[in-house]
């Protein structure tokens, strides 16, 4: 009777989780616009499809280039960065974080493997600082929203933050923190799944045929999540362009200083954006008068708070560690928005 009695509240969720879906936001949001300001409509509708427009070559390449990282198995030299004496693996990882051909749920597993055979906890953290802010489609989704020099400077905020929690973290183990950083796991480790160190890349991949079927699975996978993000970002970026007031962005977080870059830090923190959707819309804000420094600054915090990311770290090790782990994140975040606002000044 229990189950009788729950299945309208069950089938309510289903309709919930169905409806509030990036495809029907993207949809919904010109229709709500057309009913509540028709005179906007067209602008709305003019300046997503034109932004997507212009980012759809990027999006190709991006699709392409994952494919084939996941096709040849390239993730195993990512593993090999975690192999050696502790500060090559930090420096390693700290660069290898923005090339992994992986997507959020990926990462959980691969630390984990990672962390049951023995990898350093300064190295794993270089990774996770860097790994969620730059990945090869991320740089060129990056580039088609906010240019080249924002893309090689965000690539760079991703290797400086990655060595700078990675060293930090060395640090604070010598003197005696973190002595016990990660959470108890259940069947003493990861055995059941291979070692994250197996295998070695096919570049050649075209030439197995399971290997084709990977890239296949991987362009269609990769190309409706893309496509499915940025449409909503595109739509969300229109509606910042035509109703918010350049005069509140620039108040909040334009100008020179210390300030517009930690509020743009401590906002982006919070946001929970995903390093698809962050672009276009810093786009819309910098044309409302976001400075450089905060917009990198956003995106640099927005990125290590993402819930995958957040999940990765919380998953695996404890509170401490992942305290230390957002704690990190926005003082780099903070950092590399005023290096790149010097940058862009001078």
């Amino acid at each position: 009777m229990s189950d009788v009695l729950q299945s309208p509240a069950r089938d309510r969720f289903a309709w919930k989780d169905r409806l509030l879906t990036p495809w029907t936001i993207t949809l919904a949001v010109p229709l709500i616009v057309a009913v509540v300001d028709p005179g906007r409509f067209a602008d709305v509708v003019s300046i997503a499809a034109g932004a997507f427009a212009g980012t759809l070559p990027y999006i190709i390449v991006a699709v392409l280039l994952i494919a084939a990282l996941k096709a040849t198995g390239a993730e195993t030299l990512v593993a090999k960065a975690f192999q050696g004496r502790e500060n090559r693996m930090i420096v390693l990882t700290a660069l290898f974080g923005g090339l992994a051909p992986f997507c959020s749920c990926q990462v959980i597993p691969f630390i984990a493997g990672l962390l049951a055979v023995g990898a350093p906890l300064p190295a794993v953290m270089a990774f996770w600082l860097s790994s969620p802010l730059i990945d090869p489609p991320t740089l060129l989704i990056t580039a088609g929203a906010l240019g080249w020099d924002f893309a090689i400077g965000k690539a760079l905020a991703a290797v400086g933050l990655g060595l700078f929690g990675g060293f930090a973290m060395q640090a604070a183990i010598s003197g005696g923190w973190f002595s016990d950083p990660l959470r108890p796991r259940s069947g003493g480790g990861c055995g059941c799944s291979k070692s994250p160190f197996g295998g070695s890349p096919v570049w050649k991949f075209w030439h197995e045929e399971s290997r084709n079927a990977v890239f296949r699975s991987e362009i269609a996978t990769n190309a409706l999540f893309l496509v499915k993000w940025l449409a909503l970002a595109y739509v969300l970026e229109a509606l910042l362009i035509l109703y918010v007031p350049a005069s509140l962005i620039a108040g909040l977080v334009g100008g020179e200083g210390l300030l517009p870059i930690g509020i743009a830090a401590l906002v982006g923190m919070p946001a929970y954006l995903n390093s698809y959707v962050a672009p276009p819309l810093l786009a819309g804000l910098t044309e409302q008068g976001m400075s450089a420094g905060a917009a990198m600054a956003f995106m640099v915090a927005g990125a290590v708070s993402s819930v995958p990311a957040m999940a990765a770290v919380w998953s695996l090790v404890k509170r401490e560690v992942f305290a230390a782990y957002l704690g990190l994140g926005i003082a780099g975040a903070i950092v590399s928005g005023v290096l790149f606002q010097a940058i862009a000044r001078g």
